[in-house]
């Protein structure tokens, strides 16, 4: 039995919800390279963008755990070609890298409901 949430669902969805919106977010993200989102959405993004980048340096160096890895990218992100170009051609940049691949900043409220808003973009 899965245990009880702790907290109330955040950006108005469910748990799957939630999932799925981080995932979309995410491969926005590694296919242009940077998205324009609210602020509370770009801070939730960022552990998530790192951990799929850092899956993907991992899976540059051979051995038997790589396929594991781009399969666990691909779990995720359900798209084949954002997942082929994250381990293809952005990871090879970050392999000397400790993290802090991402950068967000702030640009100021949005017309219309004025919520604080956030620029994404890998570094």
């Amino acid at each position: 039995m899965p245990a009880t949430p702790r907290r109330a669902p955040k950006f108005g969805g469910s748990a799957s919800h939630q999932k799925l919106l981080m995932a979309n977010l995410a491969a926005s993200l590694f296919a242009a390279g940077g998205i324009v989102t609210t602020e509370g959405k770009a801070k939730a993004l960022r552990p998530i963008a790192e951990k799929l980048i850092t899956k993907a340096v991992k899976a540059q160096e051979e051995g038997p755990m790589r396929l594991h890895r781009i399969r666990q990218i691909q779990s995720y992100l359900n798209d084949k070609e954002i997942t082929n170009r994250l381990v293809k051609d952005l990871a090879p940049r970050y392999v000397n890298r400790n993290g802090g691949y991402t950068r967000i900043l702030k640009l100021g409220p949005r017309h219309g409901d004025n919520a604080p808003m956030a620029r994404i973009e890998l570094v």
